[in-house]
């Protein structure tokens, strides 16, 4: 490649707004394209090492508000306006639906069930019986272990090691809380530190080792992070009357409970790990608004719905999500358009990232709600008519 073809860079002020229009010159000389809206930004280049590389602009996204939404978490209590990036239409009219019938029902009671994130380094032995003298050695060195890990973080604290065999192989799954951070960076960093370590005792019959072999599944879903949790585990649940599902959602308790009986056999017989209709538009609306790490979405978005016709004509749901993966300290939650939509939660900084959770899971049940009634109500095309209609 000659040095013309290369996209310029600079050592010392590589974040500057010169260096940015530099380089969406040299993409415009090479493809003849105009950049002048990717131009436009309002925030000083400099804040952005660690961030992106190549810096040259923005992809600007429309942002608007849906809500109040009413919670009745541990963490988030009150109501709240929420912040979603999203190029769809009627997708914030449609939650916006859901988290007014939410309200008025009283709000949605949300749990953190469970917080953890992985590393899975994989060790390979000559034999499966060396394999499992191992797996109980680091049982037997746990402690040992956990304090080798945690010398790299001041935030993150290894809670356990699963254990996974396959033939020769042991894959150890390292369990962390990681506080308001997200963490992978981190749980990466103190689970090779950690095994460093185990390596230095060489154990008998080791032949290979790889940090990560593709067990903690990172950017994918994963049935053991179904069973056994990635970041936040958290449900969000809500009994609506049934004169409320009639009134505002335009159908009965009665039609959405047998709907959700249908659509539980269509994704069972589709092989779809999520059972719902679209966790994940809520998700990275919200993810985009408020700096997350959106490709997280892959594993943040699957989970699971459950619903109950109660005696009295009520209707019951509630979502979990398994693997819900949020920060409100580190990553992109710092730069200023996504710091903003986070203070509009009072969800910036420390302290807050199980409130952030408790707030997406409501918000994926108000998703949930809206477009299942739409359906059974048969206005979800039409809705899609009025609302959803830009074409150039």
């Amino acid at each position: 490649m000659t040095e013309n073809n290369k996209i310029p860079r600079h050592a010392e002020r590589d974040y500057s707004s010169e260096m940015a229009a530099e380089r969406r010159a040299f993409i415009t000389g090479k493809t003849s394209a105009g950049l002048n809206h990717v131009g436009s930004f309002s925030f000083d280049p400099a804040v952005l090492p660690g961030n992106i590389e190549n810096f040259s602009g923005v992809a600007q996204i429309p942002l608007g508000f849906a809500g109040p939404l009413r919670i009745n978490g541990e963490h988030a209590q009150g109501d709240f306006y929420i912040p979603m990036a999203t190029t769809e239409g009627t997708l914030l009219a449609s939650y916006n639906r859901g988290m007014r019938i939410a309200s008025a029902a009283g709000g949605i009671t949300t749990t953190v069930i469970d917080d953890c994130m992985q590393r899975a380094p994989l060790f390979v032995f000559e034999n499966a019986r060396a394999a499992r003298d191992f797996g109980r050695w680091v049982h037997e060195h746990f402690f040992a272990i956990k304090a080798k890990a945690e010398e790299t973080t001041k935030s993150g604290h290894l809670r356990d090691i699963q254990q996974f065999a396959q033939g020769k192989m042991r894959w150890l799954r390292f369990n962390y809380t990681t506080g308001d951070a997200a963490g992978q960076n981190m749980v990466s960093k103190a689970t090779r530190h950690a095994c460093q370590w185990i390596l230095e005792q060489k154990p008998p019959g080791l032949e290979h080792f790889t940090l990560a072999a593709n067990f903690d599944t990172d950017k994918k879903h994963s049935v053991v992070n179904a069973l056994h949790s990635r970041g936040k585990r958290v449900v969000a649940e809500l009994t609506l009357p049934a004169e409320m599902v009639e009134k505002v959602l335009h159908t009965s308790s009665k039609a959405m409970h047998y709907q959700r009986q249908l659509s539980n056999m269509g994704a069972m017989l589709a092989g779809s790990v999520n059972n719902g209709s679209h966790f994940a538009n809520g998700i990275t609306a919200m993810f985009i608004a408020c700096g997350q790490d959106v490709a997280n979405v892959a594993e943040s978005s699957a989970g699971m719905v459950y619903t109950e016709l109660k005696d009295n004509g009520d209707y019951y749901v509630s979502v979990t999500i398994p693997a819900l993966i949020v920060a409100t300290y580190g990553g992109g939650t710092g730069l200023p358009t996504q710091r903003e939509c986070l203070e509009v939660l009072g969800c910036y900084g420390t302290g807050k990232v199980n409130r952030l959770a408790e707030i997406m899971a409501a918000v994926v049940l108000c998703g949930e709600l809206s477009l299942g009634a739409a359906i059974v109500a048969d206005e979800w095309v039409s809705s899609h008519d009025k609302y959803g209609r830009n074409r150039p």
